[in-house]
């Protein structure tokens, strides 16, 4: 079995994934977070715990026929979207937690227990504790300053949990998110505000060099090849569990990093491996060819011929393809008598995959 990976990196920005949101009306079909139409699904409501980039376009891609007639409908004018814009649009659909895995409050709470959390961190400010207690937790509002402050933190919590013959507590990403839900519903926490975005990765990449992070991360131990389609709370279970190894030499371990490097860099990382889709490239060609694909593609239609010539494929490259030439695929596979084809997030992945190997 053949699994193709090619790096796919945007500087998406959240923020302008929002704006663009609303630039080109997706929001009076599309709610957000409660906010906006309601003839469609809400954007930030999770569909299945495995949900990527490959699955948020393979939904778009099944549905375009259904969203081409609503718009039309309405007599709103067809969005044109290019690649750069559809990854604003999964870093703002991101910010809002549509790829984040849900937790859950009471798995939270016994893992804070087992682990040996509650043995250094009260929960109420005012109590006598080895660490900072979890009501003056400012990271539980923002991932990106929970992972900063993890990082910050690592060395000194390791060195007070040799002093205490703890072991390091190794966490999943699904305890990462139980843990985060229970400590976000507390009594003392409830009523903070969750503030997340993804800003835009320029000068992450200078820091990823500049901090060390480079020195290990290259080749086989790039992020796109460790992290491929993961969220920020993988990458800061992943951080946490691995933070021992990294800081075990002084001299050879990561600088020190501030709240804005943490998020420069991470954004870099986030766009690089999240966009970087893995699939089976021979299944690619399969689901090509059955869903008809060939019939256009490989034969003188006047429709393009699908290389990776112009960059490589990602799930953001079929959601731009999606919107600009949609519509007119549709009229022509009517024309021919084909269906639309309709392509699981797993057919979406294998599909890249293949287009990528062109």
């Amino acid at each position: 079995m053949s699994t193709s990976i090619l790096a796919a990196s945007f500087e998406a920005d959240s923020k302008r994934g929002a704006a663009l949101f609303r630039e080109q009306m997706c929001i009076s079909c599309h709610s957000v977070g409660g906010e906006g139409g309601r003839t469609a699904p809400d954007l930030s409501r999770r569909i299945d715990r495995n949900y990527t980039p490959a699955g948020i376009a393979s939904l778009m891609w099944n549905h375009g026929p259904l969203m081409w007639a609503a718009i039309e409908k309405k007599g709103v004018t067809m969005p044109q979207m290019s690649e750069s814009q559809a990854a604003d649009l999964f870093a703002y659909f991101y910010s809002a937690h549509y790829f984040e895995r849900p937790g859950e409050a009471q798995r939270g709470k016994a893992l804070f227990a087992s682990k040996g959390c509650s043995g250094c961190h009260a929960i109420g400010a005012g109590a006598a504790t080895i660490g900072p207690a979890v009501a003056t937790w400012s990271a539980l509002t923002d991932p990106m300053v929970l992972i900063q402050r993890m990082w910050e933190h690592a060395p000194e919590m390791k060195k007070a949990m040799e002093a205490r013959h703890v072991p390091w507590p190794e966490l999943t990403s699904q305890d990462m998110a139980d843990l985060l839900v229970y400590l976000q519903n507390l009594p003392e926490t409830r009523n903070a505000t969750l503030a997340f975005e993804v800003p835009s990765p320029e000068g992450g990449e200078a820091l990823f060099h500049s901090k060390g992070c480079a020195n290990c991360h290259t080749n086989q131990r790039a992020f796109e090849n460790l992290l491929g389609d993961s969220t920020l709370t993988d990458v800061a279970a992943a951080m946490w569990n691995h933070a021992p190894l990294m800081f075990k030499n002084p001299e050879s371990a990561p600088k020190p990093l501030t709240a804005p490097e943490t998020r420069q860099i991470l954004s870099y990382v986030w766009a690089r491996q999240f966009f970087s889709t893995k699939g089976d490239a021979a299944r690619g060609k399969k689901v090509f060819e059955s869903q008809k694909c060939a019939s256009c593609h490989n034969a003188p239609t006047g429709a393009p011929q699908l290389d990776r010539g112009t960059g490589p494929y990602s799930a953001v490259r079929m959601v731009s393809i999606l919107w600009k030439h949609g519509p007119a695929m549709e009229q022509h596979m009517q024309q021919k008598s084909i269906s639309w084809p309709r392509l699981s997030p797993n057919d979406m992945a294998n599909v890249i995959a293949y287009l990528n190997t062109r």
